[in-house]
């Protein structure tokens, strides 16, 4: 197995920060990884699985081993009356992977795309947007646990789903390799259209009869409209996930800001934008240095060239100051900090 040494990370995460890794391995299958296993600089190393590179913020060189996970191939496992299971590698990219599915008339991810990054990353963050998260189509994910090299099967229940949240980010963080994941998807669709513009959108494309291909063209369409391409200019998405708050704060908080959007949810607390928030207090389009809040999404930050981790880092803890010193709110990374 090759492990490279003092190899920059530029090209392997979306922020273009430009690190680097004391060393790093390429792996492509399940054998490469059990070589990997094998090997000193593995096991004496600090350890860290890199998939798309698009939910991470890197603030400093990474002194271990970064194992970038390449596992491709999918393939359908089984199928009923309803639905279609299919087993996707971890390394595959989520959005072709999308497409793939959507080409072949199976639903449940078409407002999943255009989401940047792996299908491993997939559970582990449990993706979500436009109504739809990866917990409700997701069915198993197979890993091998780092420290034995065993194979371990994780289903729905066993990931602890939060809003992008899993075990994977917290008890399990560091401790598995996700090498392949099996969504249960629907052979008739159930379309979600009523969060955020898709709706709006669809009526602008001027569709007529309601397909998944419809509504995963309308994603993309708002997405990009809305959205930086990370090829283009350096970033993460979604810097911070929006914030839940109780039914008391929410009460207390749209009293004084009754244009505010909002989402309440079925265990009574108010999901509010994120976006929204940033917004108000000033950072939509604010450059400071070498990064900002995009224009066209506040929620986003970015690396306009020549960025450290650290410039990202500390413009994202000053919006979260203001944040928290206008509305009372704070406001969390959903992006992995390192």
């Amino acid at each position: 197995m090759l492990i490279s040494e003092n190899i920059s990370l530029l090209p392997f995460n979306t922020f273009h920060i430009d690190v680097k890794a004391k060393y790093f391995a390429d792996v492509k299958n399940e054998n490469d990884f059990s070589e990997l296993l094998q090997e000193e600089k593995f096991r004496s190393q600090q350890k860290l699985i890199l998939g798309g590179g698009s939910n991470i913020l890197f603030t400093k060189n990474f002194d271990g081993i970064v194992v970038k996970n390449s596992f491709t191939g999918i393939s359908i496992v089984k199928e009923d009356e309803n639905y279609v299971w299919v087993k996707a590698a971890a390394g595959e990219v989520w959005h072709q992977f999308v497409l793939w599915c959507i080409e072949k008339n199976l639903a449940g991810l078409e407002n999943l795309s255009l989401i940047p990054g792996q299908v491993g990353a997939a559970p582990m963050q449990n993706i979500g947007a436009y109504g739809v998260e990866i917990k409700d189509v997701f069915d198993e994910l197979e890993a091998v646990e780092i420290v034995t090299g065993e194979k371990v099967n994780f289903k729905n229940a066993e990931c602890e789903f939060g809003y992008r949240e899993s075990v994977f980010k917290n008890k399990f963080k560091n401790q598995f390799l996700i090498s392949a994941v099996t969504f249960r998807l629907n052979k008739i669709p159930k379309f979600n259209v009523n969060y955020g513009d898709i709706k709006m959108t669809l009526d602008e494309m001027r569709v007529n009869e309601l397909t998944i291909k419809a509504v995963s063209d309308a994603v993309i369409k708002i997405r990009t409209s809305k959205l930086p391409d990370p090829k283009v200019l350096g970033n993460a998405g979604s810097f911070f996930k929006n914030p839940v708050i109780t039914k008391e704060e929410f009460d207390i908080f749209i009293s004084k800001n009754p244009l505010a959007n909002n989402y309440p949810q079925k265990d009574g607390t108010v999901k509010v934008p994120a976006g929204w928030l940033i917004e108000q207090c000033g950072w939509k389009g604010k450059i400071v240095g070498h990064t900002g809040s995009h224009k066209s999404q506040a929620l986003v930050l970015v690396n306009y060239g020549g960025a450290t981790g650290n410039e990202v880092y500390q413009l994202a803890l000053d919006i979260q100051k203001s944040v928290h010193d206008k509305f009372g709110i704070t406001i969390q990374p959903e992006v992995n900090l390192v």
